[in-house]
């Protein structure tokens, strides 16, 4: 059986067509129905189904239907005139395609076929395909934003249906954080080269001071690991850092953050320490003519890619005896410890650079004995 997906699927229609093959559009909850299986993804990463009979020949055959000329001109608009992160093209991207794919429009002139009951059909199976809230608000967002544009530049004359379109209310979940007293551990091994996980970042499994360590892998994952906890960055944000970025003189780093949006955030001395030594000791031996000015390095000698950053902090938090934690839960830690130790909401904020306090609140989530001191110390009948 294939596995429903929310995305449409193409499939080959029938065992008697199989090897030619007319080809058609079907949600992914239909294809499991009608006992569809082995699959293909062709060069737009769109996964195919095949009937049982068909041939490897066949699923060769199958092409991906042809776009209209308005989603590459949309995201265009969202790249070039709204600056929107390349991530967020790409995720509004594949929610435009999927809605064409699923209402079958293939010419600019298709767009008039979008209405309401299209948006919420389309919404509709991958909720039944049991999507998170978080990804049907997402696709709610990308599509207003689409249908905005397509009328504001005369593809539907007839109004903009996305403008009825509601938003299902996000269920939002406390972030795990990890103890501070745990982080400080294991950055504290890292810097020092005592514990196993800095044993594991080395290629050979020795556990020596990052400082004289000839390894520039062990000193690059001390400073990214150092970043991430201590100002909070996101994977996008640490990835995007250029050596002009970090000001060690006056202990800042300039991070442009969501929507190109820049701000500065403190950067403490163990920070600054594991960056120092990284440039001097690590980043010269894997630096070539294409790293240009970019902070943190693979071993090709490119900028560094954020799932490498992901499978550091997996590696090292495990072999630290940590939860196995993806990077933003060291963000969340930041947010959360920062708090503890009173700082107050809007300073936060800024630290993180969210747009809205509301967000930021998520992380009010303080220690049950934090609330207990605060309670003997403030109230009269303690």
């Amino acid at each position: 059986m294939l596995r429903c997906i929310a995305m449409p699927i193409r499939v080959l229609e029938g065992p008697g067509s199989a090897s030619r093959g007319q080809v058609r559009l079907i949600t992914g909850a239909l294809a499991a129905n009608l006992g569809f299986t082995g699959g293909m993804v062709s060069d737009d990463h769109v996964v195919a189904a095949v009937a049982p009979d068909a041939t490897a020949a066949a699923a060769s055959d199958v092409i991906d239907a042809p776009l209209p000329p308005f989603v590459d001109a949309y995201c265009h608009y969202l790249e070039f005139v709204r600056g929107r992160a390349p991530a967020t093209v790409r995720a509004y991207r594949a929610d435009v395609i999927s809605l064409c794919q699923f209402g079958g429009l293939t010419t600019d002139a298709d767009a008039r076929a979008i209405d309401i009951e299209l948006l919420r059909a389309w919404l509709a199976q991958g909720a039944r395909a049991g999507d998170a809230r978080s990804s049907i608000a997402r696709r709610v967002s990308a599509i207003r934003s689409c249908t905005a544009w397509l009328y504001r530049h005369d593809y539907l004359p007839d109004g903009d249906p996305g403008l009825r379109l509601a938003t299902p209310k996000a269920q939002r979940s406390l972030p795990s954080v990890p103890p501070a007293d745990r982080v400080m551990e294991m950055l504290d091994d890292l810097a020092g080269g005592t514990g196993a996980a800095h044993a594991m970042a080395a290629d050979g499994g020795g556990a020596a001071d990052p400082a004289h360590s000839p390894h520039p892998e062990a000193l690059r994952d001390s400073a990214m690991l150092e970043l991430l906890y201590g100002a909070g960055l996101r994977v996008a944000e640490l990835c995007s850092l250029d050596l002009a970025d970090v000001d060690t003189g006056a202990r800042m780093v300039r991070v442009v953050g969501k929507g190109n949006k820049e701000r500065t955030v403190p950067c403490g001395t163990p920070a600054l320490h594991a960056i120092s030594v990284w440039l001097q000791r690590g980043r010269p031996a894997w630096a070539t003519p294409r790293s240009s000015s970019a902070l943190f390095l693979g071993r090709r000698g490119g900028r560094i890619d954020a799932r490498v950053v992901r499978r550091v902090v997996h590696r090292l938090t495990v072999a630290a005896g940590l939860p196995d934690i993806a990077p933003h839960a060291l963000r969340h830690a930041m947010a959360t410890h920062t708090l503890e130790g009173g700082a107050d909401l809007r300073t936060v904020q800024e630290l993180l650079g969210h747009a809205s306090l509301a967000t930021t609140q998520i992380y009010t989530h303080v220690s049950a004995e934090r609330l207990r001191k605060v309670y003997n110390g403030a109230h009269p009948r303690a």
